[in-house]
């Protein structure tokens, strides 16, 4: 049984929340989490680096000079890769790297890392977030009430905040983003979590 504290913003006790390990993931594979985190970061390289091969340089394909007689060492034309100026021997072409792992591999890594939070002591229980105006002063008193001024910070609200979001947007280490968008590599991108009883609920498939 995992039992974590709830906090409200003014960083305060008021009161616990409990669940099953097993709620969240059954178990913890270091392999498959490391496999998400590669697909992740694969699928965010744009691979648009190019070079140009002898046949896209500009410059004549006729032989530089006779092949016999000068006393120099044969040349073919002025574009073959050995000369400057010449096109690449193996030019690199524009790549696409994006691939995807099976949805239930994705989904069940993602409850891995999130389950990894509450294990190693990352994760901070929120009541709710009581931003009725866009203020980051309320979000960086919160985060300091908690002890998590300066640190990197996942926050995660309860679909889209706005008030959440451009409250935190500026503060240095803290990235925000709906519970329903949590995945393996923001998770562990970040050291620390900030959620919401409610989105704890949604996760676990508790009925408010």
């Amino acid at each position: 049984m995992i039992s974590v504290p709830v906090r409200n913003m003014a960083g305060a006790e008021c009161g616990t929340y409990a669940f099953e390990p097993s709620e969240v993931s059954d178990v913890i594979c270091n392999q498959l989490l490391h496999d998400a985190v590669v697909m992740y970061n694969a699928n965010r390289r744009l691979g648009e680096v190019q070079t140009k091969s002898r046949g896209m340089v500009s410059g004549s394909t006729r032989k530089l000079f006779k092949q016999k007689g000068t006393g120099r060492a044969r040349a073919g034309a002025i574009r073959t890769p050995v000369r400057r100026g010449g096109g690449h021997a193996f030019a690199k072409k524009p790549r696409d790297y994006y691939y995807r792992m099976p949805k239930k591999a994705i989904r069940k890594a993602m409850r891995m890392a999130l389950l990894s939070k509450f294990q190693d002591a990352q994760a901070v229980m929120l009541d709710s977030w009581q931003c009725s105006a866009p203020k980051t002063k309320v979000v960086a008193q919160f985060l300091n009430a908690v002890g998590l001024t300066g640190k990197s910070v996942l926050l995660t609200t309860e679909g889209l905040n706005p008030n959440v979001w451009k409250s935190a947007r500026n503060i240095k280490g803290v990235e925000i983003l709906p519970g329903s968008d949590l995945n393996a590599y923001t998770l562990l991108r970040q050291r620390h979590l900030v959620i919401t009883v409610g989105e704890m609920d949604r996760l676990l498939g508790r009925k408010a």
